[in-house]
């Protein structure tokens, strides 16, 4: 009986170690899509004061206006881009799409 009960205690600390590890590597992998695909423009802050996001009009991602897009209408521009902004459909999945909107709603709480 006692042995059980530690190997209950072992798999209560051990599951939810393994789920944080696998968060933080999609976490890393989110921001190494960001940086590559967002950050030229946007900014590392999501301010879009880069060079090239003032002279293509790059949204501040912590602004009220894009904060308050539905989580498909971010999508939609991501994956389908909108004004000067290309499409990235091609080039990234839903799940990469859907975790990019996940990292947006972040510049929202900042």
């Amino acid at each position: 009986m006692k042995s059980g009960f530690i190997r209950i205690a072992v798999l209560s600390l051990a599951v939810p170690a393994l789920f944080a590890t696998a968060v933080r590597a999609d976490t890393a992998a989110t921001q190494k899509t960001y940086q590559a695909k967002c950050a030229g423009c946007h900014g590392a802050d999501g301010k879009g004061q880069t060079g090239a996001g003032k002279a293509l009009g790059a949204h501040d991602f912590s602004s009220p206006d894009i904060q308050k897009m539905s989580d498909a209408d971010l999508a939609q521009v991501i994956s389908q881009g909108k004004n000067k902004m290309p499409p990235y459909s091609k080039s990234l999945s839903a799940a990469e799409i859907k975790d990019l909107v996940d990292y947006i709603r972040t510049f929202g709480k900042k």
